[in-house]
């Protein structure tokens, strides 16, 4: 009977031993636990962050058509910045080739001679100039603004590029006076208080009319956008054009 006792005694104290070690675990386990929820609601909320949306266009009459682009800007911008308008009615001409089906495109430096051997080609009609650039549409970007500098403050960078984007039908109901219009503001770097030392004016003014451009033609074809766009991590999707 006594070593039954005795048997029955060592048996509840590593029962007793094991059970202690059990809880002991249980706060590590219920950490681990925690910890994995926590990473959980992390990942499921950088991917809520990197939804995208789809976009359709604002205008979709571009489609089976000939069109052209048309920039102007203020005197004080062409003296200062005298490639800026090429620059833009170039970068629109490519996105829209590329992304509106069967566009047909006048090509820019024709668009550009027309301007130049009209001198006052921004006083015509809006019908007049379609006929005369014998197009379907006319795209005509309206450049209000465009600086490099916050007002004042050349030592900082902060891009920005303000314009009227209107469409003219030469076929439409009132060919003198846009189909449709908008304004486009594009900003760039993203970032704020960027000194002149940390980045070129070369690569803030194309960083710009590349922003601007991409939000202009955005207006005339179907696109993605980020659902959240102050919270949307471009790097982890390199490989689209956003």
């Amino acid at each position: 009977m006594r070593v039954i006792r005795l048997l029955l005694y060592g048996l509840s104290l590593s029962t007793m031993a094991g059970c202690a070690s059990i809880l002991s675990a249980i706060p590590s386990m219920l950490g681990a636990s925690e910890a994995g929820l926590v990473g959980a609601a992390g990942a499921a909320q950088n991917f809520e962050y990197q939804k995208l949306i789809e976009v359709l266009p604002r205008y979709d009459g571009l489609e089976h058509h000939t069109v052209a682009v048309l920039v102007d800007a203020p005197l004080d911008l062409l003296y200062t910045k005298p490639d800026l308008l090429d620059h833009v009615a170039g970068g629109l001409m490519s996105r829209l080739q590329e992304h509106v089906p069967n566009i047909m495109m006048m090509h820019p430096l024709a668009v550009r001679q027309w301007q130049f051997s009209t001198p006052q080609w921004n006083a015509m009609a809006f019908g007049e100039m379609a006929e005369e650039l014998g197009v379907d549409r006319v795209v005509l970007v309206d450049i209000q603004e465009f600086r490099l500098h916050p007002r004042g403050n050349r030592w900082l960078w902060e891009g920005r590029c303000r314009a009227t984007v209107g469409v003219i039908e030469r076929d439409g109901y009132d060919t003198d006076s846009f189909v449709d219009a908008w304004e486009v503001t594009a900003k760039f770097p993203d970032l704020e208080g960027l000194d002149r030392d940390s980045a070129s004016e070369f690569e803030i003014q194309t960083g710009l009319l590349s922003e601007f451009i991409k939000r202009t033609s955005y207006l005339f074809y179907t696109h993605l956008e980020p659902k959240h766009p102050d919270k949307y991590n471009p790097k982890l999707d390199p490989d689209l054009d956003l």
